[in-house]
């Protein structure tokens, strides 16, 4: 059996819980490969290294030169270093590889990519060490090295098909691999680092290529909620939940997964197990292709801010052949993606991130909508956010619409629009933000402390 384990930035921020993950790794003869992210915050108010090494990238690049933020970079991994009882060659290493980054003459965009990717990059070889220091049969091993191949589209690369039988050859090696997280090469030898959620792609992608029994993700919670706890007290966990309704929680603000991380495991069949490497013995929440029903069509409530809703309406809009393709060309024209377009017969609503609008588009974006389309109205509302309903037993329920309606009812919000799938995996509802914090209280209400 072969688990890869992946680390987020929490679990790999000080020596304290490097030892951590070296017991884990210890306990479990079948973690055959770590992959490491870069060292998160040790404490709230703390800073990122990934932050520092951004720094470091754009003041290099504005001054030719910047010794203060490298110090601070190096000073990071030399405390976890000390703490560790590790010595000066491995900083010594860390060092000579960040100035030899620091010396690449790239465009400005890849140097900042390959300065960036420095943090996992080292943390992996530091990790290595620590193993190794401690008896265990351990091995660093870089991207380039292990065949994984990307796209060359900077800081959003896409892993290429040969990566997965190039990858696979690891199974072969007999030492425990370590291996940094966020980054892969193109075919032409270019380091470029994946979206957000790098890491977590880079587990997936190894989980999927090494035919991995599982894709274990250590994090900082013990499992997954079904609400998010800093809204419920106590939510109650998720044991398991499917592919699908991860998918669609982690899409509607849930802080665990980026939504696209887990592709390369769901499309391999991978079952995922979300851990707390400070508390590895609690069972964490399994993600898997299929699972038993437990009574509630409900697996979760997400949510999510920062929408923008244009409401266009046009009588007899159902008879006129071509509208709303005519409609979401002109956002496309725009460069403007969007999230859902629930309709009736002489309406239709277009939701997508605000963030995706200045005033000069907006105004542009109406205009162009009114001289095209020639509705009878249209209107841009703000400050919209997103509830999603999510739960596959949903589709074999009777009234959860009607449940969910009732419940952001009686918490006194009005509900701005609805949108269902036909594959009734999930159920949305948008809300002004303002009311969106209460509406999801009633909701989990309804479907978990009622259903208690």
């Amino acid at each position: 059996m072969v688990k890869v384990a992946k680390f987020g930035g929490t679990s790999v921020a000080s020596g304290a819980q490097i030892r951590k993950v070296f017991e884990i790794v210890r306990s479990d003869p079948e973690r055959k490969v770590v992959v490491v992210s870069a060292p998160g915050k040790r404490f709230s108010d703390d800073i990122k290294t990934t932050d520092l090494l951004i720094r470091l990238a754009e003041k290099h690049l504005k001054h030719g030169e910047a010794k203060a933020e490298l110090d601070a970079v190096i000073q990071r991994y030399r405390d976890i270093a000390e703490e560790l009882e590790l010595g000066e060659e491995i900083i010594k290493e860390i060092e000579a590889d960040f100035k030899a980054r620091l010396a690449l003459d790239v465009e400005p965009e890849r140097f900042v990519d390959c300065i960036k990717a420095g943090g996992e990059d080292n943390n992996a070889k530091l990790v290595a060490r620590y193993f190794q220091s401690q008896g265990l049969n351990a091995v660093y091993v870089s991207p380039k090295e292990a065949g994984l191949l990307v796209s060359d589209e900077i800081g959003n690369a896409q892993v290429l098909p040969e990566s997965y039988d190039n990858l696979y050859q690891l199974r072969d090696k007999k030492e425990i691999i370590v291996f940094p997280g966020f980054f892969g090469y193109s075919p032409e030898g270019n380091l470029v680092t994946f979206p957000r959620g790098g890491s977590d792609i880079t587990g997936a992608i190894l989980a999927a290529a090494l035919k991995a029994d599982l894709y274990e993700n250590f994090t900082d919670v013990d499992s997954v909620y079904a609400v998010n706890p800093n809204l419920v007290e106590n939510p109650k966990e998720i044991t398991k939940l499917t592919y699908k309704e991860m998918r669609e929680l982690s899409y509607a603000g849930f802080g665990v997964f980026h939504e696209e991380a887990l592709a390369p495991a769901v499309r391999a069949g991978i079952p995922v197990c979300i851990k707390n490497t400070n508390n590895p013995q609690a069972p964490g929440t399994m993600i898997v292709a299929e699972r038993e029903d437990n009574g509630n069509p409900v697996v979760g409530i997400a949510y999510d801010k920062g929408f923008l809703n244009i409401y266009v309406e046009k009588y007899l809009m159902n008879r006129e052949i071509g509208f709303g393709r005519r409609l979401l060309q002109i956002f496309e024209e725009e460069g403007l993606s969007y999230e859902h377009t629930p309709s009736g017969i002489d309406s239709i609503n277009v939701i997508f991130r605000a963030n995706q609008l200045d005033e000069e588009k907006e105004a542009r974006l109406i205009k162009r909508i009114e001289t095209e389309l020639h509705p009878d109205k249209v209107t841009l509302e703000r400050n919209v956010a997103l509830i999603m309903i999510v739960g596959e037993g949903m589709n074999q329920t009777i009234g959860v619409a009607a449940k969910a309606v009732t419940a952001i009812q009686n918490a006194n919000v009005n509900i701005r629009m609805i949108n269902q799938g036909s594959s009734e995996v999930s159920m949305m509802f948008g809300v002004k933000e303002s009311d969106v914090e209460k509406a999801v209280k009633s909701i989990y209400e309804a479907f978990f402390n009622e259903h208690e």
